[in-house]
């Protein structure tokens, strides 16, 4: 139980505005504006978004300086923001293959149709620290770019085509939607993916990692990446048709999964899933390894115990925001249960004290 701390307003109060000074740093240096995060730390405001579960580029950088940087705090004030909004109705299913492509490759098809798109990326960089990006008054080069590619079937229908591909999973029903209703266990994949791509960045990379790492059944190549826009478009009932309401950037990976069969399926490749807000792609590609390994019982494997394979392990514990409260709950009072405990500890060294002294005798 908490004991209510009398007389701390004050102290709360002083916090605060020791907690807006700290965020404001040196006044002789110039304050950042949330254009400036918006634009020049777009990966961290992605992040941001992903993880907050609302698509506001202006909003996520808002939180991230309001956060001092701390970018799980950031995902908090995002989603309690984002309850108060009211609900108007759901979008229909974004058409990826017609996505406006800023990236594209693949792993598995060097000459694939419509081409491969480095994009911007960290991947050809030496990982040494550039200098001349601390120079005061620096201006940037003009850059010459090609003009956007046309939008590109998605490579794996290649081996849709061919029939060595797993058919794609239907869902007739529209999934429940996670921000409106807690997760239930045994999740649909749907809900399961719900969970993955907003869960943490962190956390979703390590059980990736660790089924690379022989914890999971799972071998997989990328079979796509791309990184893009795509129209959003909701049902107007008063019209009979959808409108497109806007746009935003998606990552989307694609894995294929070396798969020998089992009782129920064939020798075939099978799919792992990723699709994130924004320029995300360790996450996309970490969450369609995840997805992967959490397919086993409807692909018929066996259970290998691997973390990765644990539905419940996994979509309980990836969630930043509920690990967050649950760890740092701790350092709220807890005087009275902390007293008691202490006087068990007391009690039971006594005990243990006096029946020592009775064996001596």
């Amino acid at each position: 139980m908490y004991v209510a701390v009398k007389g701390g307003e004050r102290a709360i109060e002083a916090a605060h505005d020791w907690l807006a000074e700290e965020r404001r740093g040196n006044p002789e240096v110039p304050e950042l504006s949330i254009a400036q995060i918006r634009e020049q730390m777009a990966l961290a405001v992605n992040r941001v978004m992903a993880e907050g579960s609302l698509y506001d580029p202006d909003l996520a950088a808002l939180a991230i300086k309001q956060a001092r940087g701390d970018l799980i705090e950031a995902v908090f004030l995002i989603r309690a923001y984002r309850t108060t909004l009211p609900r108007f109705g759901g979008s229909v299913p974004v058409d990826t293959d017609k996505m406006a492509l800023t990236r594209r490759i693949s792993a598995t098809f060097k000459d694939a149709p419509g081409g491969q798109v480095l994009g911007p990326t960290f991947d050809y960089t030496h990982r040494l620290l550039d200098f001349k990006l601390m120079a005061e008054g620096e201006t940037p080069q003009a850059q010459t770019r090609d003009s956007a590619p046309e939008p590109a079937p998605h490579i794996l229908h290649l081996l849709d085509r061919d029939g060595l591909m797993e058919p794609q999973p239907r869902h007739d029903t529209a999934p429940p939607a996670l921000t409106r209703a807690p997760l239930e266990l045994p999740a649909t994949r749907p809900l399961r993916l719900q969970a993955l791509t907003r869960g943490d960045e962190g956390f979703v990379l390590s059980m990736a990692y660790s089924t690379q790492r022989g914890y999971g059944r799972t071998h997989a190549f990328v079979g796509e990446l791309r990184i893009g826009t795509v129209a959003v478009e909701m049902d107007i009932p008063e019209l009979g048709f959808a409108v497109e309401i806007g746009e935003i950037e998606l990552t989307e990976c694609e894995t294929v999964n070396q798969f020998t069969g089992s009782k129920t399926e064939p020798p075939q490749f099978t799919r792992g899933y990723g699709l994130v807000f924004g320029q995300s792609e360790r996450k996309a590609i970490s969450m369609s390894l995840v997805d992967r390994a959490l397919r086993w019982k409807e692909l018929g494997e066996e259970d290998t115990g691997a973390p990765a394979q644990d539905e419940e392990f996994v979509l309980y514990h990836c969630d930043n925001i509920q690990a967050t409260g649950f760890l740092e709950h701790i350092k709220l009072p807890h005087y009275v249960d902390f007293q008691s405990e202490l006087e068990l500890i007391r009690r039971l060294r006594r005990e243990a004290m006096t029946a020592h002294q009775e064996a001596a005798e």
